[in-house]
């Protein structure tokens, strides 16, 4: 017999391996219970077979990542529907807020338009006024194609013997005249018996156009009827009259103090 054949081995008992272990399931409180008991080993083992528990929650790892995912998932769908909503009210308000420039655009415009119509208008009868008053101021001015010829020619030549002679109101001559009595004088020259007053004088004969004088026409100012002025037009674009107190009988150019209407008595 060996000399060390009864020392007791020092040497730690082999646990059992993995092929011998048994694997026990249960449920126990909700959880599962997994219990794995070691194999027999021999009596005089150091250490005795230990039962290893160990408690898992019931829910697993594959079902808690899906519920993580679920939730990431929702959370993803709500985040979306906030931002739609943020989106659709931006663009309602902007929708609205354009929709108002337009109308405050479409309404400017329209004021702009009418005003530049309104001076367009303005502009126009303003030019055609300029260019009717030209044209009259013209025609008056340029010589008469109407030539002094008989009884025209006589109530020329009476009326340019007159000049320079006093202007007395209410005189008919042959010293000094006023206005309306150096028009009935003159025309009693020539057989032609005429009212005494301006305003009678402006209704006898026809109306005629200042744009379209005769040598003899009588001229008057203010209205037909009520005017408060006459004289004679003598041709060249000139006439002769009794005009007042200062001046006495003159002949003057039609646009020195342009008349109102004439009337033709020849």
């Amino acid at each position: 017999m060996s000399p060390n054949a009864l020392i007791p081995s020092h040497r730690k008992p082999r646990r059992p391996s993995a092929s011998s272990r048994a694997l026990r399931a249960g449920v126990t409180g909700g959880f599962l219970t997994l219990a794995v008991t070691g194999a027999t080993v021999p009596a005089n083992a150091a250490e005795k077979p230990v039962a290893e528990t160990q408690e898992m929650p019931t829910i697993t790892t594959a079902l808690a990542t899906s519920a993580a995912k679920s939730a990431d998932t929702a959370e993803q769908v709500a985040f979306n529907y906030e931002r739609q909503a943020l989106q659709d009210s931006a663009f309602s308000k902007a929708a609205k807020a354009a929709e108002k420039h337009k109308a405050e655009a479409v309404k400017k415009a329209k004021a702009e338009a009418k005003k530049k119509a309104e001076e367009a208008r303005k502009a126009k009868e303003a030019a055609q006024a300029r260019a009717s008053r030209s044209s009259e101021r013209s025609t008056l001015s340029a010589p008469s194609s109407s030539t002094a010829t008989g009884s025209t020619a006589t109530l020329v030549s009476f009326l340019k013997a007159q000049l320079g002679k006093a202007y007395v109101l209410g005189s008919s001559g042959p010293s000094s005249y006023d206005c309306s009595g150096l028009t009935q004088a003159a025309f009693n020259q020539i057989g032609i018996d005429l009212p005494r007053v301006s305003q009678d004088q402006s209704t006898q004969g026809t109306q005629v156009g200042l744009d379209n004088l005769q040598v003899g026409d009588i001229l008057y100012w203010g209205s037909a009827g009520s005017a408060y002025h006459v004289g004679v037009y003598v041709g060249d674009g000139n006439f002769i009259g009794a005009q007042n107190s200062s001046t006495g009988i003159v002949e003057r150019p039609l646009n020195y103090d342009m008349p109102t209407g004439a009337v033709r008595v020849l």
